[in-house]
């Protein structure tokens, strides 16, 4: 649902005085530019990231809830599963296109193409013509051309006219480290420590994003990089050689010393995007803070 036309109108003719009046063409909806073509693939490539962080952050609460209120089995039938996965994309979906500012008519029509392609197969399961592995496939197979025909459908509406509150707006600038927070929000339910060799992954990444934005060709960045490289992987290998408790103590520390390390490169902006370092920053304190929590709770 772009706010703007997707396809260039063709040229108006002028008119030579004397002559009689031509047919205009008519504006062609056939054929997209390229431009417009990427900004169409561009919004369904949103709305499938909206759709999988909404599965992400709101599929470990559907977990903690139904076993707390005692109906995790009734969640796991296959109907069941299939509409609250339907419904954890309609919500990420939802949010994202309001904030894009999307009208609520689109935001309902691509809210139905969520739900519909498994409401139809429903009907062949209760049948017993497809089981429930084929009515998950089914339905995110049939979802792909409704979110095309949703966009489609609304891709000349204008930007809807949406107040926020101050409140919504600084949340969205800082949407990296809310995001981060959500991803932790299940493990604080059931702190646990993570395996040493996860720690080889917060220097890799700033390497392989440098590499790949080749921004480690400043004076001493590549340097720098790898000096982190080896402290972390020497604190890797101590904390595998020690085991036990020790090697709780030192991953915990060493996903709260990379909070400091992504702090610095937030500041600096040189190696990775800014986004990056402060959702990094944000993940590694809070994994860090679950990990201490965890070795203080075990006896």
């Amino acid at each position: 649902m772009e706010k703007t036309p997707m396809y260039a109108d063709s040229p108006t003719p002028v008119r030579q005085p004397g002559s009689l009046p031509t047919a205009q063409p008519a504006p062609s909806d056939a054929v997209p530019s390229h431009g417009t073509r990427r900004r169409l693939l561009w919004h369904l490539a949103e709305m499938a990231l909206a759709m999988v962080a909404g599965m992400v952050l709101l599929g470990p609460l559907w977990e903690v809830s139904g076993t707390a209120l005692g109906v995790a089995g009734a969640l796991a039938r296959p109907e069941v599963a299939a509409l609250v996965m339907a419904t954890n994309m309609t919500v990420g979906m939802t949010v994202w296109m309001r904030y894009r500012a999307h009208h609520w008519s689109g935001v309902a029509e691509m809210a139905a193409a969520m739900y519909v392609p498994f409401l139809l197969l429903l009907v062949p399961f209760w049948a017993g013509l497809l089981d429930g592995d084929a009515v998950l496939l089914g339905g995110h197979l049939l979802m792909v051309p409704a979110m095309v025909l949703v966009a489609l459908r609304h891709r000349h509406e204008p930007p809807a006219v949406i107040s926020r509150h101050p409140a919504v707006v600084a949340l969205a600038r800082r949407w990296p480290a809310g995001l981060a927070l959500l991803l932790t929000l299940d493990m604080w339910v059931d702190p646990t420590v993570l395996s040493p060799w996860t720690m080889l992954v917060l220097p890799g990444g700033y390497l392989l994003i440098g590499l790949a934005r080749r921004t480690l060709r400043g004076p001493g960045v590549l340097a720098t990089q790898l000096v982190g490289l080896v402290a972390w992987v020497t604190v890797t290998l101590v904390a595998v050689a020690a085991g036990g408790r020790t090697a709780a103590w030192l991953v915990a520390f060493g996903w709260l010393a990379h909070s400091g390390w992504d702090l610095i490169n937030h500041r600096t902006g040189r190696v990775v995007p800014r986004g990056y370092a402060e959702f990094c920053g944000v993940l590694d304190a809070a994994l860090g803070a679950i990990m201490i929590l965890a070795i203080l709770t075990t006896t």
